[in-house]
């Protein structure tokens, strides 16, 4: 199994749950080629910097994945013949860049629990005489 980085640029009229049904829809295709999902990034609706199948804005999908190298086509023709999916763009990574991404997530996570559970100063108030 080989580690990937799949980009895809969804249809911009999609609303929340829609592109919740994409993601899994998108999650079932990679595990019908037995891959599996080890990082997924909404990046939310952008603009696009020229016209895709006639749309200015598309909602950016960044899910780093494992398949097998055989099966990357059929999964990119997979990406290709899904409706709501208007760019895709599949890039094998080695080893160290998959590492380095890992553990950006793992202490990214981290320092968001710590100000979680770090409890707020309250604000002193005035001059009591």
């Amino acid at each position: 199994m080989r580690n990937y980085q799949s980009v895809l640029i969804l249809k911009p009229d999609l609303d929340e749950a829609q592109v919740e049904e994409s993601v899994n829809k998108i999650t079932a295709i990679l595990k019908k080629f037995g891959g599996s999902v080890l990082k997924l990034d909404k990046w939310g609706k952008k603009r696009l910097s020229y016209r895709v199948r006639k749309n200015k804005f598309g909602f950016y999908l960044n899910i780093y994945h494992t398949c097998e190298p055989g099966k990357v086509p059929d999964l990119e023709k997979e990406y290709q013949l899904y409706d709501l999916v208007i760019k895709y763009m599949v890039i094998r990574l080695e080893d160290h860049d998959i590492e380095r991404v890992m553990a950006k997530a793992a202490e990214s996570a981290e320092s968001s629990e710590s100000k979680e559970s770090t409890p707020e100063t309250p604000a002193v108030a005035g001059k009591s005489d």
